[in-house]
């Protein structure tokens, strides 16, 4: 389907006073697809969604919403009638019930699919809203997000508060979107939903994209993490084998990430007298660690 990339910036930065936010960011996401934005507390990310969403205005460069300026007030008005928003922090009227809740935003954007979003998440509807569990409340935020069958959704941390059952729902509530060509931006700290659902993710840092590739891509650099303690105490060096991105020697022994399988590590401790050896896939802190090693971006 042809027409501009439903969320794209160019340049753009963004400080608050001499605070960074932003700064010489340019992204831009493909329709169709699942894109994760990657970063700590205070990376950046929230800037970028608040931007996009017309609730702060760049200090310079430009960001546009399926194709629209935003900040135009009338383009952004535009383009949010297509857009789905996420927050992480749900709030709603406490003594508004959940109908009434989705009532009020489908008169704001519609509400074609509410019923079928219902059956997949589904809420006390009538009960007032300051009765709901913190999950309750997030699925009835997914419907009211959803409801309009929006081209685009931008998310933060949307799986927040849902169970294990719930999350997988949500997972192939997105997979399915993607199916129909609907474009999902969102930020996460989960690796295991990244890896399940992302095309692509992009890591930043103080303000700063470091990295932007296929979520394949930028796990295997960081892959598999592998903790051995040893009797001797060779160098770092010495327990380098190919797939090997980096090896550091801890108080617990040595700290070893691989961005594929780590046979050639068994073979070279076989070399030494080994008293204890952990293996475990990479977390998102374990990526974060590999991207953000040394002072310069990527």
């Amino acid at each position: 389907m042809a027409g501009p990339p439903p969320i794209e910036t160019a340049a753009l930065t963004k400080y608050y006073g001499d605070v960074r936010g932003v700064e010489d960011l340019t992204l831009a996401i493909e329709r169709g697809e699942i894109f994760g934005f990657l970063g700590p507390n205070g990376a950046g990310k929230s800037t970028l969604i608040r931007i996009l969403l017309g609730f702060l205005r760049p200090t310079g460069g430009d960001a546009y919403l399926l194709g629209r300026d935003v900040t135009d007030r009338g383009e952004l008005r535009e383009a949010k009638r297509r857009v789905g928003y996420l927050p992480s922090d749900v709030t709603f009227y406490e003594r508004a019930t959940g109908r009434e809740v989705l009532a009020y935003f489908g008169r704001l954007r519609g509400d074609d699919r509410r019923e079928e979003l219902l059956e997949r998440f589904p809420v006390p509807i009538d009960r007032p809203v300051d009765a709901y569990s913190s999950g309750n409340r997030q699925k009835l935020a997914i419907v009211a997000a959803f409801m309009h069958d929006p081209d685009l959704a931008i998310m933060d941390e949307p799986t927040a508060g849902l169970d294990p059952l719930v999350q997988n729902e949500f997972y192939e509530f997105l997979e399915a979107r993607r199916g129909r060509g609907k474009t999902s931006f969102f930020s996460s700290h989960v690796l295991s939903e990244v890896r399940r659902v992302c095309d692509r993710v992009g890591i930043i840092r103080d303000g700063e994209l470091i990295a932007l590739d296929a979520i394949s891509d930028v796990l295997a650099e960081s892959g598999t993490v592998v903790t051995v303690s040893l009797a001797e105490s060779p160098p770092p060096s010495a327990l380098e084998t190919p797939g090997t991105t980096s090896v550091e020697r801890t108080p617990e022994g040595y700290h070893l990430v691989f961005s594929r399988e780590f046979d050639a590590l068994i073979d070279r401790l076989d070399e030494y007298t080994v008293l204890d050896l952990e293996v475990r896939e990479a977390s998102l802190e374990d990526v974060f660690m590999h991207f953000y090693e040394g002072g310069e971006p990527a």
